[in-house]
């Protein structure tokens, strides 16, 4: 059974307080700075916070004589740190700029990592430089699709993805609009789903980053600089393009969408044709558009985090100018057109 909107919002996580309703302190951060102090033999080390994201990881920063370090705070009753690790050794060990990883508790879920600086490629990325930052980043997904070990990767089977999809159903359209699908509405979904589902599936299977995008990518002086990455699976290899060009900040243009697709045609391990490609692309940013609007929904009313509702037009617009590209999905566009579903 769905969860009303009134049960999801009880559910959602609070910050702890003291009596006086002030913040408590925080006793992790406090035990992460004793931790850090340790292990690199100082006397005491004071954290400056770099960045949260939507899961429980935090990140900060702290010195060690010249040298800055990355502290990563990841609860193990929350998150399991082995697959970062485990990536992390991967994708150095296939000639790609990842953070090297000096130090990790997996027990504690603290963890010493190189510092990349604080340059991301959403501060860099605009209508001028997109395209010369582009291209390296496609030579960045080209490494990872050729020499990314997958063995024993986790697989983006048709489970996980269908999986993906139905947050948009429950999430966003069930709960965030109170719009329930009729019989017809659920024959169209059904087959929106079957067909992407099979795209994914029927391209090369490479190793995909699962959030390759601006705010996950920094500049260094040894390339562009790779993170976020523990959710690294086994996948479809356009999985990563579209997570790059249908962009969180930037709504680019699809003339200019088609020309990187054409870029990275000819960089990429692929065996089809130009035409195949641009549908792989369509199919995989539909899907990965749809489970974002999803999330997103999930993220307010689960978990009371706000500034996602914001993004959602954003994504939704993208629905929408993919769809009517492809008439077999008629049907679900219509729907999704009208006022009732529109963020």
């Amino acid at each position: 059974m769905i969860p009303s909107r009134t049960d999801i919002r009880q559910n959602a996580r609070m910050k702890p307080t003291t009596a006086d309703n002030s913040p408590a302190p925080d006793a992790r951060l406090q035990a992460a700075s004793r931790w850090a102090a340790k292990v690199t033999g100082q006397e005491t080390v004071h954290l400056a916070p770099v960045s949260g994201d939507a899961s429980f990881r935090r990140y900060f920063r702290f010195r060690d004589g010249e040298s800055s370090i990355i502290l990563m705070d990841a609860p193990p009753e929350y998150e399991n740190s082995a697959p970062f690790v485990d990536i992390a050794h991967r994708l150095i060990k296939a000639g790609l700029n990842a953070p090297r990883i000096l130090f990790f508790d997996l027990e504690l879920g603290f963890g010493l990592l190189q510092d990349f600086g604080d340059t991301l490629y959403r501060e860099l990325i605009d209508e001028e430089s997109a395209d010369g930052l582009f291209q390296d980043l496609f030579r960045v997904l080209d490494r990872m699709a050729r020499q990314v070990n997958t063995e024993g990767l986790p697989r983006y089977d048709t489970k996980a993805l269908r999986l993906e999809l139905d947050l948009f159903k429950t999430w966003y359209l069930e709960i965030h609009r109170d719009r329930s699908l009729s019989s017809a509405e659920h024959s169209a979904w059904d087959k929106v789903c079957g067909q992407l589902v099979h795209s994914a599936r029927e391209q090369p299977q490479v190793f995909v980053h699962k959030d390759f995008h601006s705010c996950n990518l920094l500049q260094t002086d040894q390339g562009p600089g790779i993170i976020d990455f523990q959710d690294g699976l086994l996948g479809p290899i356009s999985y990563d393009f579209v997570s790059l060009v249908w962009d969180r900040y930037i709504t680019w243009p699809r003339e200019r969408i088609e020309r990187w697709m054409e870029q990275a045609y000819t960089l990429l391990p692929l065996d089809c044709g130009f035409n195949d490609w641009v549908r792989y692309c369509d199919m995989m940013g539909l899907q990965r558009n749809l489970k974002i609007v999803g999330i997103f929904s999930r993220l307010f009313h689960r978990d009371g985090k706000q500034g996602y509702v914001e993004m959602m037009p954003r994504f939704y617009d993208y629905l929408l100018d993919v769809l009517p590209r492809y008439p077999e999905f008629t049907v679900f566009q219509k729907m999704l057109e009208r006022n009732e579903c529109a963020p």
